[in-house]
Protein backbone atom coordinates (compact mmCIF):
# COMPACT_ATOMS: atom_id res chain seq x y z
CA UNK A 1 0.00 0.00 0.00
CA UNK A 2 1.44 3.68 -0.29
CA UNK A 3 2.47 4.88 2.33
CA UNK A 4 2.20 9.05 2.80
CA UNK A 5 5.44 10.92 4.58
CA UNK A 6 6.63 14.54 4.17
CA UNK A 7 9.17 16.18 6.37
CA UNK A 8 10.54 19.08 6.09
CA UNK A 9 14.44 20.56 7.73
CA UNK A 10 16.26 23.94 7.68
CA UNK A 11 19.59 24.05 5.93
CA UNK A 12 20.99 26.20 8.58
CA UNK A 13 24.44 28.09 9.54
CA UNK A 14 24.18 27.71 12.97
CA UNK A 15 24.23 23.84 12.67
CA UNK A 16 27.42 24.09 10.50
CA UNK A 17 25.16 23.40 7.39
CA UNK A 18 25.50 24.82 4.06
CA UNK A 19 23.38 24.70 0.81
CA UNK A 20 26.40 23.84 -1.46
CA UNK A 21 26.89 20.78 0.83
CA UNK A 22 23.63 19.51 1.27
CA UNK A 23 22.90 20.13 -2.68
CA UNK A 24 26.26 17.99 -3.55
CA UNK A 25 25.45 15.39 -1.31
CA UNK A 26 21.98 14.71 -2.58
CA UNK A 27 22.50 15.36 -6.20
CA UNK A 28 25.76 13.03 -6.06
CA UNK A 29 27.92 15.86 -8.05
CA UNK A 30 31.09 18.46 -7.03
CA UNK A 31 30.00 22.14 -5.75
CA UNK A 32 32.57 24.26 -4.83
CA UNK A 33 31.77 26.55 -2.29
CA UNK A 34 32.51 30.16 -3.48
CA UNK A 35 32.52 31.66 -0.04
CA UNK A 36 34.51 29.09 2.19
CA UNK A 37 36.87 27.17 -0.47
CA UNK A 38 35.48 24.09 0.09
CA UNK A 39 35.12 21.18 -2.72
CA UNK A 40 32.05 19.07 -1.82
CA UNK A 41 32.59 16.15 -4.22
CA UNK A 42 29.94 13.16 -4.38
CA UNK A 43 30.53 12.23 -8.16
CA UNK A 44 30.95 8.54 -5.99
CA UNK A 45 27.98 8.60 -4.18
CA UNK A 46 25.18 5.59 -5.46
CA UNK A 47 21.70 5.01 -5.22
CA UNK A 48 20.45 8.23 -7.17
CA UNK A 49 17.90 7.34 -9.30
CA UNK A 50 17.45 11.29 -11.04
CA UNK A 51 17.81 14.83 -10.60
CA UNK A 52 16.15 17.44 -11.64
CA UNK A 53 16.87 21.34 -11.51
CA UNK A 54 13.46 23.15 -11.45
CA UNK A 55 12.89 26.53 -12.04
CA UNK A 56 10.12 29.29 -12.29
CA UNK A 57 8.82 30.27 -16.00
CA UNK A 58 10.82 32.39 -17.09
CA UNK A 59 14.57 32.04 -15.47
CA UNK A 60 17.57 33.74 -16.11
CA UNK A 61 20.05 31.32 -17.86
CA UNK A 62 22.38 31.42 -15.20
CA UNK A 63 19.87 29.74 -13.37
CA UNK A 64 20.30 26.25 -15.26
CA UNK A 65 23.46 25.73 -13.20
CA UNK A 66 23.18 23.91 -10.12
CA UNK A 67 26.56 24.95 -8.65
CA UNK A 68 25.81 28.58 -9.53
CA UNK A 69 22.01 28.65 -7.81
CA UNK A 70 23.70 27.18 -4.65
CA UNK A 71 26.76 29.74 -4.38
CA UNK A 72 24.27 32.65 -4.99
CA UNK A 73 22.30 31.09 -2.07
CA UNK A 74 25.12 31.58 0.33
CA UNK A 75 26.18 34.63 -1.40
CA UNK A 76 22.95 36.38 -0.36
CA UNK A 77 22.80 35.62 3.12
CA UNK A 78 25.34 37.92 5.49
CA UNK A 79 24.15 36.55 9.08
CA UNK A 80 25.99 33.39 10.52
CA UNK A 81 22.66 31.93 11.63
CA UNK A 82 21.14 32.43 8.60
CA UNK A 83 18.32 30.16 6.72
CA UNK A 84 19.79 29.31 3.24
CA UNK A 85 17.76 26.25 2.37
CA UNK A 86 14.89 23.86 3.14
CA UNK A 87 14.50 20.63 2.49
CA UNK A 88 11.20 18.80 1.81
CA UNK A 89 11.54 14.74 1.74
CA UNK A 90 9.02 13.38 0.62
CA UNK A 91 8.02 9.55 0.10
CA UNK A 92 7.14 8.05 -3.08
CA UNK A 93 4.68 5.19 -3.94
CA UNK A 94 6.33 1.83 -5.43
CA UNK A 95 3.22 1.68 -7.01
CA UNK A 96 4.15 3.89 -9.63
CA UNK A 97 6.87 3.42 -12.06
CA UNK A 98 10.58 5.26 -12.12
CA UNK A 99 8.90 7.36 -14.70
CA UNK A 100 5.81 8.51 -13.04
CA UNK A 101 7.47 8.82 -9.84
CA UNK A 102 10.35 11.47 -11.34
CA UNK A 103 6.89 13.04 -12.80
CA UNK A 104 5.48 13.69 -9.96
CA UNK A 105 8.50 15.18 -7.90
CA UNK A 106 8.82 17.21 -10.59
CA UNK A 107 5.34 18.86 -11.02
CA UNK A 108 5.15 19.54 -7.15
CA UNK A 109 8.69 21.07 -7.52
CA UNK A 110 7.74 23.10 -11.16
CA UNK A 111 4.30 24.29 -8.70
CA UNK A 112 6.47 25.41 -5.80
CA UNK A 113 9.36 27.13 -8.11
CA UNK A 114 6.26 29.16 -10.17
CA UNK A 115 4.25 30.04 -6.86
CA UNK A 116 7.05 31.36 -4.86
CA UNK A 117 9.93 31.87 -7.34
CA UNK A 118 12.21 29.96 -6.05
CA UNK A 119 14.60 27.71 -7.34
CA UNK A 120 13.98 23.90 -6.29
CA UNK A 121 16.62 21.33 -6.78
CA UNK A 122 14.94 17.59 -6.96
CA UNK A 123 16.81 14.50 -6.50
CA UNK A 124 15.15 10.79 -6.15
CA UNK A 125 17.15 8.55 -4.33
CA UNK A 126 16.77 4.42 -4.67
CA UNK A 127 15.93 2.34 -2.00
CA UNK A 128 19.00 1.03 0.27
CA UNK A 129 20.91 -2.06 -0.27
CA UNK A 130 19.74 -2.87 3.27
CA UNK A 131 16.82 -1.58 3.62
CA UNK A 132 13.45 -1.47 2.56
CA UNK A 133 13.34 -1.93 -1.20
CA UNK A 134 9.75 -0.16 -1.00
CA UNK A 135 11.53 2.68 0.24
CA UNK A 136 11.59 5.02 -3.05
CA UNK A 137 12.39 8.70 -1.80
CA UNK A 138 13.07 12.31 -3.06
CA UNK A 139 15.21 15.15 -1.75
CA UNK A 140 13.12 18.64 -2.86
CA UNK A 141 15.99 21.29 -2.02
CA UNK A 142 14.38 24.73 -1.98
CA UNK A 143 16.26 28.44 -2.04
CA UNK A 144 15.00 30.68 0.37
CA UNK A 145 15.27 33.80 -1.71
CA UNK A 146 13.60 34.63 -4.99
CA UNK A 147 15.46 33.63 -8.61
CA UNK A 148 16.28 37.35 -10.23
CA UNK A 149 18.60 38.65 -12.94
CA UNK A 150 22.53 38.46 -11.42
CA UNK A 151 21.46 35.81 -8.51
CA UNK A 152 18.92 35.44 -5.75
CA UNK A 153 17.22 38.46 -4.29
CA UNK A 154 14.18 38.75 -1.69
CA UNK A 155 13.13 36.31 1.14
CA UNK A 156 10.04 34.36 -0.46
CA UNK A 157 6.80 34.86 1.55
CA UNK A 158 7.12 31.43 3.49
CA UNK A 159 10.15 32.72 4.51
CA UNK A 160 9.42 36.08 6.09
CA UNK A 161 9.18 36.61 9.90
CA UNK A 162 5.61 36.75 11.22
CA UNK A 163 3.97 33.79 8.79
CA UNK A 164 1.85 30.97 10.40
CA UNK A 165 4.23 27.74 9.50
CA UNK A 166 1.64 25.42 11.25
CA UNK A 167 -0.82 26.49 8.13
CA UNK A 168 2.16 26.68 5.83
CA UNK A 169 3.28 23.34 6.62
CA UNK A 170 -0.05 21.71 6.70
CA UNK A 171 -0.93 23.25 2.85
CA UNK A 172 2.27 21.93 1.54
CA UNK A 173 1.42 18.46 3.36
CA UNK A 174 -2.14 18.37 1.66
CA UNK A 175 -1.07 19.49 -1.40
CA UNK A 176 1.80 16.51 -1.45
CA UNK A 177 -1.11 14.26 -0.86
CA UNK A 178 -3.41 15.46 -3.30
CA UNK A 179 -0.79 15.30 -6.02
CA UNK A 180 -0.03 11.89 -5.10
CA UNK A 181 -3.44 10.32 -5.07
CA UNK A 182 -3.99 12.02 -8.40
CA UNK A 183 -1.11 10.54 -10.01
CA UNK A 184 -2.20 7.17 -8.42
CA UNK A 185 -5.45 7.24 -9.76
CA UNK A 186 -4.03 8.28 -13.30
CA UNK A 187 -2.20 4.99 -13.44
CA UNK A 188 -4.91 2.84 -12.35
CA UNK A 189 -3.84 2.45 -8.95
CA UNK A 190 -6.81 1.32 -6.58
CA UNK A 191 -4.37 3.30 -3.44
CA UNK A 192 -4.63 6.49 -1.77
CA UNK A 193 -2.33 8.36 0.71
CA UNK A 194 -3.60 10.48 3.60
CA UNK A 195 -1.48 13.69 5.61
CA UNK A 196 -3.82 13.55 7.88
CA UNK A 197 -3.15 12.11 11.88
CA UNK A 198 -4.36 9.17 12.52
CA UNK A 199 -6.80 10.62 15.23
CA UNK A 200 -7.76 13.06 12.65
CA UNK A 201 -8.50 10.21 10.28
CA UNK A 202 -10.70 8.28 12.97
CA UNK A 203 -8.26 5.40 13.30
CA UNK A 204 -7.67 4.44 17.33
CA UNK A 205 -4.61 2.89 17.00
CA UNK A 206 -1.39 3.67 18.30
CA UNK A 207 1.18 5.55 16.23
CA UNK A 208 4.39 3.72 15.22
CA UNK A 209 7.95 5.18 15.93
CA UNK A 210 10.52 6.54 13.42
CA UNK A 211 14.06 5.52 13.94
CA UNK A 212 15.44 8.69 11.90
CA UNK A 213 18.17 8.65 9.28
CA UNK A 214 21.10 8.67 11.78
CA UNK A 215 20.26 5.58 13.85
CA UNK A 216 18.92 3.85 10.73
CA UNK A 217 22.28 4.26 9.32
CA UNK A 218 23.69 3.39 12.20
CA UNK A 219 21.92 0.13 12.15
CA UNK A 220 22.43 -0.56 8.42
CA UNK A 221 26.36 -0.32 9.74
CA UNK A 222 25.55 -3.29 12.16
CA UNK A 223 26.14 -0.43 14.91
CA UNK A 224 22.73 -1.67 17.53
CA UNK A 225 21.92 1.89 19.37
CA UNK A 226 19.81 2.02 22.61
CA UNK A 227 17.25 4.09 20.72
CA UNK A 228 16.56 0.97 18.73
CA UNK A 229 16.86 -1.45 21.36
CA UNK A 230 14.19 0.82 23.15
CA UNK A 231 12.18 0.80 20.55
CA UNK A 232 11.88 -2.86 19.67
CA UNK A 233 11.57 -3.03 23.75
CA UNK A 234 8.18 -0.92 23.15
CA UNK A 235 6.86 -2.98 20.27
CA UNK A 236 7.34 -6.47 22.71
CA UNK A 237 5.21 -4.21 25.00
CA UNK A 238 3.17 -3.19 23.08
CA UNK A 239 2.47 -6.58 21.85
CA UNK A 240 2.05 -8.51 24.94
CA UNK A 241 -0.40 -5.63 26.20
CA UNK A 242 -2.41 -6.22 23.33
CA UNK A 243 -2.31 -9.82 23.94
CA UNK A 244 -3.36 -9.76 27.62
CA UNK A 245 -6.07 -6.99 26.42
CA UNK A 246 -7.49 -9.47 23.82
CA UNK A 247 -7.26 -12.12 26.54
CA UNK A 248 -9.62 -10.34 29.12
CA UNK A 249 -11.91 -8.95 26.30
CA UNK A 250 -12.74 -12.60 25.43
CA UNK A 251 -13.36 -13.28 29.54
CA UNK A 252 -15.54 -10.54 29.55
CA UNK A 253 -17.27 -11.69 26.27
CA UNK A 254 -17.84 -14.87 28.01
CA UNK A 255 -19.47 -13.45 30.97
CA UNK A 256 -21.91 -11.37 28.85
CA UNK A 257 -22.81 -13.97 27.35
CA UNK A 258 -23.63 -15.71 31.03
CA UNK A 259 -25.63 -12.94 31.93
CA UNK A 260 -27.48 -12.83 28.49
CA UNK A 261 -27.78 -16.76 28.67
CA UNK A 262 -28.63 -16.37 32.29
CA UNK A 263 -31.36 -13.28 31.44
CA UNK A 264 -32.93 -15.26 28.07
CA UNK A 265 -33.59 -18.10 30.02
CA UNK A 266 -34.76 -16.03 33.42
CA UNK A 267 -38.07 -18.01 33.82
CA UNK A 268 -36.72 -21.55 33.28
CA UNK A 269 -34.13 -20.67 35.71
CA UNK A 270 -36.64 -19.56 38.59
CA UNK A 271 -38.29 -23.00 37.84
CA UNK A 272 -35.23 -24.85 38.89
CA UNK A 273 -33.36 -22.70 41.33
CA UNK A 274 -34.10 -20.01 44.12
CA UNK A 275 -34.31 -16.70 43.30
CA UNK A 276 -31.74 -15.83 46.22
CA UNK A 277 -29.19 -18.43 44.20
CA UNK A 278 -30.05 -16.59 40.90
CA UNK A 279 -29.56 -13.26 42.51
CA UNK A 280 -25.91 -13.98 43.82
CA UNK A 281 -25.43 -15.51 40.48
CA UNK A 282 -26.00 -12.44 38.38
CA UNK A 283 -24.32 -10.31 41.02
CA UNK A 284 -21.27 -12.12 40.79
CA UNK A 285 -20.79 -12.06 37.11
CA UNK A 286 -21.70 -7.88 37.51
CA UNK A 287 -18.68 -7.46 39.75
CA UNK A 288 -16.37 -9.76 37.72
CA UNK A 289 -17.11 -7.61 34.53
CA UNK A 290 -16.65 -4.72 36.46
CA UNK A 291 -13.30 -6.00 37.95
CA UNK A 292 -12.15 -6.75 34.10
CA UNK A 293 -13.06 -3.46 33.14
CA UNK A 294 -11.17 -1.97 35.41
CA UNK A 295 -7.90 -3.55 35.33
CA UNK A 296 -8.53 -2.89 31.71
CA UNK A 297 -8.70 1.01 32.31
CA UNK A 298 -5.58 0.66 34.95
CA UNK A 299 -3.41 -0.97 32.30
CA UNK A 300 -4.22 1.13 29.41
CA UNK A 301 -3.18 3.95 31.78
CA UNK A 302 0.45 2.38 32.95
CA UNK A 303 0.72 1.66 28.84
CA UNK A 304 0.48 5.24 28.21
CA UNK A 305 2.58 6.49 31.07
CA UNK A 306 5.41 4.10 30.14
CA UNK A 307 5.17 4.94 26.47
CA UNK A 308 5.63 8.73 26.96
CA UNK A 309 8.23 8.11 29.38
CA UNK A 310 10.14 5.93 26.68
CA UNK A 311 9.75 8.99 24.00
CA UNK A 312 10.57 11.00 26.16
CA UNK A 313 14.12 8.83 27.09
CA UNK A 314 14.32 8.61 22.91
CA UNK A 315 14.32 12.22 22.50
CA UNK A 316 16.61 12.68 24.78
CA UNK A 317 19.52 10.58 23.78
CA UNK A 318 18.49 11.68 20.17
CA UNK A 319 18.84 14.92 20.55
CA UNK A 320 22.59 14.03 22.90
CA UNK A 321 23.36 12.25 20.15
CA UNK A 322 23.14 14.65 17.89
CA UNK A 323 25.00 17.41 20.09
CA UNK A 324 28.26 14.76 20.45
CA UNK A 325 28.08 14.64 16.47
CA UNK A 326 28.17 18.68 15.87
CA UNK A 327 30.66 18.90 18.88
CA UNK A 328 32.82 16.17 16.74
CA UNK A 329 32.00 18.03 13.63
CA UNK A 330 33.18 21.37 14.75
CA UNK A 331 36.43 19.88 16.45
CA UNK A 332 37.52 18.20 13.63
CA UNK A 333 36.68 21.29 11.42
CA UNK A 334 38.43 23.09 13.46
CA UNK A 335 41.76 21.20 13.39
CA UNK A 336 41.20 21.18 9.89
CA UNK A 337 41.61 24.82 9.93
CA UNK A 338 44.56 25.29 12.26
CA UNK A 339 46.61 22.34 10.06
CA UNK A 340 45.69 24.67 6.94
CA UNK A 341 47.14 27.47 8.61
CA UNK A 342 49.92 25.88 10.40
CA UNK A 343 50.80 24.68 6.04
CA UNK A 344 50.34 27.53 5.15
CA UNK A 345 52.56 29.87 7.75
CA UNK A 346 55.56 26.73 7.16
CA UNK A 347 55.33 27.51 3.26
CA UNK A 348 55.86 31.40 3.81
CA UNK A 349 58.72 30.57 6.21
CA UNK A 350 60.13 29.10 3.06
CA UNK A 351 59.41 31.40 0.49
CA UNK A 352 61.26 33.92 2.65
CA UNK A 353 64.78 31.57 3.13
CA UNK A 354 64.24 30.74 -0.68
CA UNK A 355 64.24 34.52 -1.36
CA UNK A 356 66.81 34.99 1.17
CA UNK A 357 69.10 32.62 -0.06
CA UNK A 358 68.81 33.97 -3.65
CA UNK A 359 69.60 37.47 -2.46
CA UNK A 360 72.82 36.29 -0.97
CA UNK A 361 73.81 34.43 -4.10
CA UNK A 362 72.72 37.49 -6.40
CA UNK A 363 75.23 39.52 -3.70
CA UNK A 364 78.35 36.79 -4.28
CA UNK A 365 78.04 36.84 -7.90
CA UNK A 366 77.89 41.00 -7.66
CA UNK A 367 81.19 41.01 -5.82
CA UNK A 368 82.53 38.25 -8.11
CA UNK A 369 82.38 40.74 -11.06
CA UNK A 370 83.12 43.84 -9.50
CA UNK A 371 86.00 42.83 -7.15
CA UNK A 372 87.41 45.72 -4.64
CA UNK A 373 90.87 46.72 -5.48
CA UNK A 374 93.40 46.90 -2.64
CA UNK A 375 94.45 50.40 -2.04
CA UNK A 376 97.02 48.70 0.57
CA UNK A 377 97.37 51.09 3.65
CA UNK A 378 96.89 54.93 4.52
CA UNK A 379 99.93 56.56 5.34
CA UNK A 380 99.55 60.13 6.14
CA UNK A 381 102.45 62.47 7.11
Amino acid sequence: MAIYHLSVKAISRSAGRSSTAAAAYRAGCEITDKRTGEVHDYTRKGGIASTDLVLPDGAPEWATDRSAVWNAAEAAERRKDACVAREFEVALPDELSPDERRRLAVDFAKEMANAEGCAVDVSIHAPGKEGDSRNHHAHILRTTRKVGPDGLTDKLDTEKAGRNRAADLDAVRTRWAVLTNERLRENGIDAQVDHRSLKDQGIDRMPTSHLGPFVTGMERRGVRTEVSKRINDEVAQRLAQAHAQGIAERELSQINGSIIDLSGDLSAAKREVKSAELAEIVRTATLARQAVEQAKAKDAAARQAELERVAAQAKTELISGAADFRARFMAERAAKIEADRRAELAQQAAARAQAEQERIAAQEREEQRNPKKDQGPSWTR
